[in-house]
């Protein structure tokens, strides 16, 4: 027999307790056929030796926003300015390039705005006139959970018109005098990218290259893109074939699981025993569900959302935010529970397992509450439900969600760049209950490591540095007694990412018939002084290098 590949480097984690560790991987078909001495005698097509390099899974990012991201790589970075003086001339310098391209009609995109950046101030909306004129403006805050905009843009959603109403689950933020702010927030979003939607699906494919590309020189094989095809999340509704697209044309550098927006779903009919007796659910044409796809692309999780954004102070407490007056200094739900109820229980009957975003206490309360009837009136599914973000838990929900056997997606990486930031908005009592991690390993929760790209970067390596240390940049620790060991951080992205998106029995350890998926380190995660200071030497995806530091 003759091997496609064999993988060297100084030592290969596996991170499967049966072999934790080895120096050669055999491959045939990009799958891996066996270890070391297994592969005695054997040759290959090609091998790749990294050297004194340390390999270990594949790198898994459970929630990320991958089309938005790579949307937005053309936009204005805001994200390095300070103070609104250099926001404005961010925006200034981008109105006057679009006018020297001769293109009245286009917009001015930005991304990446954080208040913190800006004294905790938000641009005023006569400068932003001042600067753009008539041309529209879109800025979206770094949380994806609010947006900036000027009055040609408003005025073009109709938020100037007598009676205007807002959205539900959605608010256009107005001063005292009833006059916008152009601060739009939630799902009042959608207005505004009901004007630029749908995307082509040219343009998108475009976008998943760039992103992919970028994923792949941070050691990611694989990624879960929270919400496609509906909501405000959504870039077009047939999103999906793009992401088919771009697999089928070999730009798509890593593989992607889809999580439908629960908008993009529908009411669908059956034999009553298809709907646990029903006779009714909700999902997509045809009955596909969960796991349809390929290696590349399939689906996974609906997603839903409950409530907002802890930075934007919009997410569903049941305790009052610190130093914010807005909507009752609690957030809000962003639709009515029964809805909720009725909506996700429909989904989950025909088959998906649910993915609900709820940063506050109060959104995860009902998080929980919909997941246990889900699994009390149909059973548990083969893929856990899971809980997006999990930010504020109070300590009973973690002891609920371990009972309920659910996963949680806290972005550890947040610690380092919002840590100071978010301990504010909760204060002294709850400032330990942020973006847990021990006391979820330690109650049974699967806890399932993301970026939440572009919410925050996706450098793993950096946030998995934060759930061992919980350091914010400015020095403080966050909730340091729910720091985890280098191994669990390593885990979170592998094997434990995969048991959160049901797919372990391809990836996230490196076994016989697994996917050959690896990252490429500097060192071992394990032992080095810092995971956030290892190299990516190189990242290989079912046996083919998509990154390579040393070419």
């Amino acid at each position: 027999m003759r091997l496609d590949l064999i993988i060297r480097a100084r030592e290969i984690l596996t991170m499967d307790p049966a072999r934790p560790a080895a120096i050669a991987v055999g491959v045939i078909g990009g799958r891996i056929v066996g270890f070391d001495d297994e592969l005695a005698g054997l040759d290959a097509e090609r091998v790749l030796d990294f050297g004194d390099a340390v390999a270990t899974p594949g790198l898994i990012d459970a929630h990320c926003h991958t089309a938005w991201w790579g949307l937005g790589l053309a936009a204005i970075d805001l994200s390095a300015a300070r103070g609104l003086d250099e926001l404005y001339g961010l925006i200034a310098a981008e109105t006057a390039r679009l006018d020297e391209l001769g293109e009245p009609d286009a917009w001015v995109h930005g991304t990446g705005f954080n208040q913190a950046h800006h004294g905790g101030g938000f641009p005023d909306i006569a400068r932003l006139d001042g600067i753009t004129g008539d041309r529209p403006l879109y800025l979206r805050h770094t949380s994806g959970h609010a947006s900036i905009t000027n009055t040609a843009t408003l005025r073009l959603v109709g938020a100037l018109e007598p009676g205007f109403e807002n959205p539900v689950g959605g608010v256009v933020v107005r001063d005292d005098s009833g006059a916008p702010t152009g601060l739009v927030e939630e799902a009042a979003q959608g207005l505004v990218q009901a004007l630029l939607l749908p995307y082509s699906r040219e343009r998108l494919v475009e976008a998943l290259a760039a992103a992919t590309s970028r994923y792949a020189a941070q050691g990611i094989t694989s990624f879960t893109e929270a919400g496609v095809g509906g909501g405000w999340i959504g870039h077009s509704p047939v999103e999906v074939a793009a992401y088919q697209a771009a697999s089928e044309r070999g730009r798509l550098h890593a593989r992607a699981q889809l999580m439908p927006a629960i908008d993009a779903l529908r009411p669908l009919e059956g034999h009553a025993a298809d709907f646990h007796g029903e006779g009714r659910g909700a999902g997509l044409d045809l009955g596909i569900r969960t796991g349809f796809g390929d290696d590349a692309v399939r689906f996974g999780h609906v997603k839903v959302f409950l409530d907002g954004s802890l930075l934007g102070a919009t997410a569903a407490v049941t305790e009052d935010f610190c130093g914010h007056a807005e909507h009752g200094n609690r957030g809000y739900l962003l639709d009515e529970p029964e809805t909720y109820r009725e909506r996700a229980l429909g989904a989950y009957r025909a088959g998906w397992p649910l993915a609900l975003h709820a940063i506050g206490d109060a959104a995860i309360d009902l998080a929980l509450d919909i997941i246990e009837e889900a699994q009390d009136r149909y059973g548990r599914l083969d893929v856990p439900c899971r809980i997006e973000h999990f930010a504020i838990a109070r300590p009973d929900q973690v002891e609920r969600a371990g009972r309920l056997g659910v996963a949680v997606t806290p972005q550890a990486g947040f610690i380092g760049s919002f840590g100071e930031q978010m301990a504010d908005r909760v204060g002294p009592e709850r400032r330990d209950w942020l973006y847990r991690g021990r006391s979820v390993i330690d109650a049974g929760v699967i806890l399932a490591g993301s970026s939440d790209l572009p919410v925050a970067d996706n450098d793993l390596r950096r946030g998995m540095q934060s759930a061992v240390d919980r350091i914010a940049d400015g020095g403080a620790a966050l909730g340091p007694a729910e720091a985890i060991t280098p191994e669990e951080a390593l885990r979170t992205h592998t094997e434990w990412a995969a048991r959160a998106t049901g797919q372990l029995a391809d990836k996230g350890t490196l076994e016989r018939g697994k996917l050959a998926d690896l990252a490429v380190f500097s060192a071992s995660p394990l032992t080095a002084p810092s995971i956030g200071g290892l190299d990516v030497v190189a990242t290989v995806l079912g046996g083919e290098l998509s990154y390579d530091s040393r070419s």
